[in-house]
């Protein structure tokens, strides 16, 4: 389908984004995954080219372009020609806004330069043991000691959990209300602050996900991120774009395994013919093709609409629910076209399906994404009566 939303300058960012990701990224896909972690080196490089924090002002070393659709193609090219667990998305456009958005003009000096040339690297640490998709559940408590914070408990499931320099960790603040929770921008090397093994995933090998804790972690007053006690507000702030994120890369996951597929059935010979000339072969990959240009067509328009800033909540779970569902029946129905050798790791369609299974759970689960969205259409059973 042919795409109305970048312009000859976008096109131009996306050869410059392929052609890194070719040099620096690609060759490298195997022995990240098999250390179960992406080199350092790989965000300094990248922030080298200016593809990090690009929404960040020049001052601090970006480009000041808040333009969503550069970030899609940074998203897109990964899918095809990167490492789906290289999350320099999580860095730069989940994590660092909380800083460009809340954070102190002190903070921002301090933080944003060396983010932006990737010699810093974010995480965000929310979920807990006991509180996932429900953040009023988090139980990391931050006691208030005038010129400093101590902070207690743990977080798990953390992307960049090893490699992260610069966490912003949710923490409660306050017992009198639920959401009473605080952001702190806890630090590498402070006293107290430990990480704990880097999980074994069933997808994303490449990507460190560890549980960290925080053992009476002296925070600074100056390392609170925005207005204490409003740190759930905050975290609400970045939801739609964080869905937008999401969604953008599963449709682009799904797409690159397409890709993938429609080579695989032009190669591949059965009883005398390639499998690209069995009817079923072509039946599905029709399917398969409607469902990305349709949903290509959603996630496209919420993507201007986001840059300007009306993207609703209630859509933005729309795109997240409906890509994460597309990119699930898109992988499996690629695995199954290429047989047994779908199942076997060294085929990269076999990676794309185990890193497709997560797209389900994280940035809210899609049983999370309906009950969303079925309250905005008026089915909110919190409001009988």
């Amino acid at each position: 389908m042919d795409r109305q939303i970048f312009t000859e300058e976008h096109e131009m960012f996306r050869d410059a984004v392929r052609s890194f990701l070719q040099n620096e990224v690609a060759p490298h896909r195997d022995s990240w995954a098999e250390a179960g972690i992406v080199d350092r080196e790989a965000y300094e490089k990248m922030g080298e080219q200016g593809m990090l924090l690009m929404w960040a002002d020049e001052k601090y070393g970006g480009a000041g372009v808040s333009d969503f659709r550069y970030e899609q193609i940074l998203l897109e090219e990964n899918a095809k020609y990167g490492d789906l667990g290289f999350f320099a998305w999580l860095h730069s456009r989940l994590v660092a806004p909380y800083i460009g958005e809340f954070g102190t003009e002190e903070q921002k000096e301090r933080w944003l330069p060396d983010c932006v040339a990737g010699k810093k690297i974010h995480a965000i640490a929310m979920t807990e043991p006991g509180a996932g998709s429900d953040i009023s559940g988090i139980r990391a408590k931050a006691v208030d000691n005038g010129d400093h914070f101590v902070l207690n408990g743990s977080k798990t499931f953390i992307s960049n959990g090893i490699l992260a320099d610069l966490v912003i960790v949710a923490a409660r603040t306050s017992t009198e209300n639920k959401h009473g929770l605080s952001l702190f921008v806890v630090e590498r090397g402070m006293e107290g602050f430990e990480r704990g093994d880097n999980f074994k995933k069933m997808g994303l090998s490449s990507q460190d996900t560890a549980e960290l804790f925080f053992n009476d972690v002296k925070v600074p007053r100056e390392n609170l991120l925005g207005e204490q006690d409003r740190g759930f507000y905050h975290l609400m702030h970045g939801l739609a774009e964080e869905r937008l994120i999401a969604a953008v890369g599963f449709l682009a996951n799904a797409e690159a395994a397409f890709d993938v597929t429609m080579e695989y059935i032009g190669d591949r010979k059965m009883f005398g013919q390639t499998l690209a000339e069995f009817q079923n072969t072509r039946f599905k990959m029709a399917e398969m093709r409607t469902q990305l240009d349709v949903a290509q067509a959603f996630v496209d328009q919420c993507v201007m609409i986001h840059n300007e800033g009306k993207l609703t909540a209630e859509d933005a779970a729309k795109a997240k629910l409906h890509t994460s569902e597309v990119e699930a029946m898109v992988t499996d129905e690629c695995v199954q076209l290429h047989g047994g050798n779908g199942y076997m790791d060294e085929y990269l369609i076999s990676r794309m399906y185990t890193a497709a299974r997560v797209s389900r759970i994280y940035a809210g689960t899609s049983e999370i994404m309906k009950e969303l969205i079925a309250r905005s259409i008026g089915l909110d059973p919190r409001k009988k009566g």
